[in-house]
Order: C-alpha cells, then structure tokens, then sequence
C-alpha cells in the first residue's frame, strides 16, 4: 500500500557508508551506482532504496509497452466506463477516466522510471477496485517499509475518538523487528532513548504537525481497494487476519508502506499516565522482501525488473511433448498475479477448476504474527487453516473466524466449513458470528457453499447461492468466443480456456440453469449500454455452476440468518463480498464494523466483482486460439507486471438491473473500539470471545440477536 504522505521530491542519495573491511572496489562501487548500496542488505534506509529506484531513466519503447498492454487488457475489464463515474453513494470516491489518465501519461515526461510506475500505480488505485490494479514487480515491495507504532482509533467513556498507539505495538515490534529495533531505540529523544515500549497505547494528538486525520484521510485517497471512504480510512490503522498458518498481525498503512516514500514520522504524543504531550521523530526502515538477490545495477534490473515465465500467458496446448501422458491436456502455469492476491498459495490445479474472486494488492500477505495474548483460545474442532471455530462462553452464540475463502485445498476448506458449523450446532450454539476481517475473497464457490450451507435449500440458495453476471464483450472476446465454437475439440479440448461455452450457464425463466453447448455463442445477442456517455456492449446474463457440489449440502439450515452476523472492519472483498451481500441483503443476516470513525458510513464490504482474472490469463486465451497477432491483443509485457480485472460483474439484488458494485452496503452497527476492552481493542474474534456477560450482550443485543 501507499502511504498516506504527500509525494516527495526524489533526489538520487550520497555514497552509503561503507564498513572499515570493504575493499576500495566496494567503495567505488557503491559510490556510483545506488543499487550496489543496497545489495545483499536486509535493513536499508528508504531514502537509500529510493536512490536505486530512481537511478533508472524512463525508456520509451518500456513505457509504450507498459501503456499498450494496460489499455488493450481494460477491453476485456468489465467497470472501465462505469468507473468513470459510479454512481451514489460513490460518486466521491469512484471517479477515474482511466482512457484520457493513460492518454496522459503516455505524453507525459518522467524523471526516472520510479517516478512513472508511481503514476501508473496511483492511477489505476484511483478507481478503489481491489480487482484492477497496475503492479511492477520492479518496485513494489521489493522492500516493505515499516515504523514499529502501528495505530489504533479508539473510543473513550464520553464518546470521544483519538488515534493510539496500539497498545501491543511494542509486543509486535519486538517480535518482528528484534534484529531492527535498537535503530528505532536510539532514535527516541532524550529521557525517551531506549524506551519504545513506553510508547504503547499512547494517544496521539499530531502526526507531522497536523491532526492525525489529515493523514488518515490523505491516505484515503492513494490506497485504492475499496470504494467506501471509510473502509480505506480504516486501512490506516493495524488490525488482523485469520491466516492458514495461524494469526496475522496487519500493520496498517500508518506503519507498513510498500514503496519507500517517506523517510520519517513525527508524532506528537501523550503517553499512558502521562500529563505533558511529548514529541518525537522515528524512522522509518526498509526491509528488503523479494526473493532475488543483486549486486549493482545491472542485476537488480536483470533479477527484478524483467518479465519471467509467469508475466505472460501461454499457448495452453503448444508443447504437447511435455505432456506426452495426455497432450490434451493444458499446461498449467501460475500467474504473476499469485503473488499479490490476498488469499493463500492455491494449487495450479484448484486454479484451473475453480473460478477465483480475489482482490490484488502491491503488498504481498504478510506474516507478521500476532501476539500469543491477543490469539483467542478454546476452539471448537473442525477448524482448517483459514477457518477457526469458536463457542462464546454464553454456551450458545458460535464464531467462524474466516480469513480467506481460498485454501491450499479447495475441498478441505469446503469440508471445515461444514464440520465446524455442524460441530458448532453439535456444541448448544444456536446463533452464530462470522468474522470476515481482511478477507479478501477466493474462489466463488466456497462462497456460495458457506451461504448454502448456513440458511438451508431455499430460492435464494438453489440453483446457485450468489448473483447473476455478465462479461464485456468487446471485439476481442467476440473473436475468442467465435475461434472456440468453430472447432471446440480443436481448439480447447479440455474445456480450459474462460471463454469456453460449456463453463457456463444462464438463469433460465423456471428459475433452473440452462447450459451452453459446445458451440454456442454465448456472448450472443450483445447487451448494448450506454454507460457515462460511452457506448459498451456485455454478454446475456449468466449464471455460476457450483452445484451439485463437490459434497452433499445437510437438508436443513444449520443456523437462521437473522441470528447470523457477520463481522470486519469492512476490509472483506470479491467472494467475501458475494457471501456478506447475498446473506445481508436476501437472507437478513445483520452486518457489524468495527472501529470505523463516527459520522463515516461504514460498507460491511466492497469491491464486489462477479469473477476476476489478470492479463496472463486473458492472454492466455489470446494466445491458445491464436490471436496474438490480431491487432486488438495486448502484447507481451516486457517489464515484471501485473494488470488484474474483473472479468465478471454481478448484477444488484435490490436493483437487479445495475452492478451490484455500486450499490450501498451499510453495516448496521458501527461497533466503537473503546480502551476498557485492554489489550482486545481491535481484534473482532478476541473481543467476542473474551468478554461475558453485558458487554456480550450489548455486541448481539445491537447486532438484533437475542
């Protein structure tokens, strides 16, 4: 993520000094070329990693591939035209011409190619979709920079809201950043110096001279993901996520950036039992992240900055000889995009079998861990990595704490879904609370099979449990469509490629599915739009084709909807987001946000989609029906990118004629965060299950469980 500060003026930085042992080579090295300075580093200044980054001089033809392969690949990007202006409750916040921003750019003179990727990152994070996001493996989290005083809003007896220091925050830091901490140590002021963990749950009355919610909102406008205003305020602050090994700790957009923009933070701070503000200045460090090494300049771009096997997609049936058991069969390779997408590593087969609803992000799922005393205990068996089951002491209120809706299985996270539930119900609960915080999506069918599986066989859950969509269908995809259906056997023998007509169905008039055959087009007849004064075309209304499901479904609900809900900090996306709408909005499940600031809406979720995909996998379908050369396809990147899209967008259920993507989401309580919680201030899954008695109460009393 990007930080909240203003863009800074980069300037290449002076020699690093070097150790008494380097030789006079090293010296000299490092004295002219920036990116030696930095080599074989774990902890560098960002002033130092930005005089890297910034060595580089924009190359023309670098660019003008960058400019052809985004633009060509929003063709096949559902929300280009309606994100030019989305509207109520977004049109504040969804507003971005992304055709006349990439016209611009393309004319526009950058002084190093640093300087053009931020214009190309922020450009496309302008239209707060989680799903179309630009990422150069060049610069993004190469190195992630941190602060160790991850911030927390919380609320106090009047009502009041400050921001904090979290009040774990010197737990976390010495864990994570034990080989780092004595840099930040040593930069406390005076009677300060050496005393970092003092600074834990201090109030903070200024950050860099200006209300703290400059900075928060400032921060609203670069870090992309979301198109609520304030789910991205709340990526300001630290919270967690239910990982498949274990708790995470999330730092916060405060504490963890990953370009290195800014070189230092300066609060102004009250201290716990404290009666005078104080103020300091730490900095902020680099940690280097990526996987590859280098030595000067030259290796880094060579290691970096190039395109690899994963940048692009692939003939799916070219080189059968690899495949000598079954040269039918596709070949199946990971994209680039897998290592941005929030959720788990998945298996290349599960990627082939089942679609994806996940949202990108330029900082990878990190595995800072969250503190032994804030992990909550007494599980409920069942549990499978990013799904944890809990029974609240009241006996009969059940917790499914889920990070992601992927896992390194597909069906064992579907199985867990429904032993824990059925372990749950087993165990007295009789109402449940589904914590979603940071869930970022993952495959749709999950998210269909949990809605299934909580409210019971009904209309709303068969023949599919999650909403109509619908593709662009612009020349391109036209001409894919038409390639498959002249010669279905020829061309995808394994029904592999997305376009492929028997992958999908359409929702007939006897509310069933009725399905395509092999050379049906599909796309056909074209739904023709006018979307903010731009003509686009779309394919028929579609459906998903999860059931039957890979296991058997119970009879009956295992828990009523109206005793469900679902919890987050409202940071729960694609497939996360299917499962929250579909349940709030038809089943009337409550929805509840935590620590959102008051008088802000809070949206119990965003960046719907329907389907999303990347570049690799669109060229892909491109290049296995053979037209690559055609002069609408994207060609080649030549630099380590990513371009993520939504493929899919699913039609509204309160107006089912327009995206549900844009449609409101307003959690029904905005649950305040307030300091008398102590060290659970901020984790939903902690708070439920530690406190008894009133404050329980209060939590499913204001939710409208009872």
């Amino acid at each position: 993520m990007l930080s909240f500060v203003s863009f800074v003026s980069f300037v290449l930085a002076g020699i690093l000094a070097a150790s008494a042992s380097a030789s006079e080579g090293e010296l000299a090295l490092r004295a002219i070329d920036p990116c030696a300075a930095i080599a074989g580093q774990k902890w560098v200044s960002p002033r130092d990693v930005r005089a890297c980054f910034t060595s580089f001089k924009v190359d023309p033809d670098i660019k003008a591939n960058i400019i052809e392969v985004v633009n060509k690949t929003l063709a096949f990007h559902t929300s280009v035209n309606y994100q030019k202006l989305a509207p109520e409750p977004f049109t504040a916040d969804v507003h971005e011409d992304l055709l006349f921003d990439l016209a611009r750019i393309s004319h526009q003179s950058y002084p190093s190619d640093f300087d053009l990727h931020i214009d190309m990152s922020r450009t496309l994070k302008r239209l707060n979709d989680g799903h179309c996001v630009y990422i150069n493996d060049c610069y993004d989290s190469v190195f992630l920079t941190f602060l160790p005083v991850p911030l927390v809003l919380l609320t106090d007896a009047r009502g009041a809201q400050d921001v904090h220091i979290a009040p774990e925050a010197f737990t976390v830091a010495s864990a994570e950043f034990a080989d780092e901490l004595d840099v930040w140590q040593n930069a406390l002021p005076g009677s300060l110096k050496g005393k970092l963990s003092s600074l834990s749950g201090a109030k903070v009355l200024l950050i860099n001279g200006a209300d703290p919610f400059v900075a928060v909102n400032a921060n609203a406008l670069i870090t992309g993901s979301f198109q609520g205003f304030g789910t991205r305020q709340n990526s300001f602050f630290s919270s967690y996520n239910r990982a498949s090994t274990g708790w995470n700790y999330i730092m916060g957009n405060f504490a963890q950036m990953s370009l290195p923009l800014a070189d230092s933070a300066t609060l102004t701070i009250q201290r716990i039992n404290a009666t005078r503000p104080e103020t300091i200045t730490l900095p902020y460090r680099s940690r280097k992240n990526a996987a590859t090494s280098w030595t000067d300049s030259a290796s880094f771009r060579a290691n970096n900055c190039v395109a690899t096997a994963s940048t692009n997609g692939v003939d799916a049936y070219a080189d059968t000889a690899k495949r000598a058991d079954n040269p039918s069969a596709p070949a199946l390779i990971s994209p680039a995009a897998a290592k941005f997408e929030q959720q788990p590593p998945i298996s290349l087969v599960d990627r082939r079998r089942h679609a994806l609803n996940v949202i990108l992000d330029s900082t990878p799922l990190q595995d800072v861990v969250l503190p032994p005393v804030l992990t909550p205990q007494g599980e409920v068996p069942g549990g499978n990595g990013v799904a944890q089951f809990f029974l609240l002491d009241d006996g009969k209120t059940g917790v499914l704490a889920l990070g992601s809706f992927s896992a390194n299985s597909f069906d064992g996270l579907e199985r867990a879904m429904l032993t824990g539930l059925v372990n749950l119900k087993a165990a007295g609960a009789s109402q449940l609370i589904v914590d979603v915080s940071n869930n970022g999506g993952g495959f749709i069918c999950l998210a269909h099979w949990l809605h299934r599986i909580i409210a019971g066989p009904k209309k709303t859950t068969v023949p599919q449990a999650g909403l109509d969509t619908t593709t662009r269908a612009g020349p391109l995809a036209q001409l894919i469509v038409k390639t498959i259906i002249a010669d279905p056997t020829g061309v995808d023998p394994a029904d592999f490629l997305l376009y492929n007509p028997l992958n999908w169905a359409f929702p007939n008039k006897t509310g069933g599915l009725t399905f395509f055959g092999p050379t049906d087009d599909w796309l056909e007849p074209l739904q023709r739009k006018v979307i903010n004064g731009r003509q686009d075309a779309f394919a028929p209304r579609m459906a998903d084709i999860c059931q039957p499901f890979d296991m058997e479904p119970p009879a009956e609900q295992l828990f009523d909807p109206k005793k469900t809900v679902i919890v987050s900090n409202g940071r729960c996306a694609s497939s996360c987001s299917l499962f929250s709408i579909t349940m709030a909005k038809e089943e009337g499940a409550k929805t509840v946000v935590l620590g959102g600031k008051k008088g802000v809406q809070q949206q119990y979720c965003g960046t719907v989609g329907g389907q999303s995909t990347d570049f690799s996998t669109i060229d892909t379908e491109v290049k296995t029906t053979h037209l690559k050369n055609n002069t609408l396809a994207p060609p080649d990147f030549k630099t380590n990118s990513v371009q993520g899209i939504t493929w899919r967008l699913g039609f509204g259920i309160q107006d089912p004629s327009q995206p549900e993507e844009w449609q409101d989401h307003p959690a029904d309580v905005n649950l305040a965060l307030t300091a008398d919680m102590s060290v659970f201030i901020f984790l939903p899954i902690p708070i439920l299950i530690e406190l008894t008695g009133f404050e329980v109460l209060t939590i499913l009393r204001r939710s409208g469980l009872r």
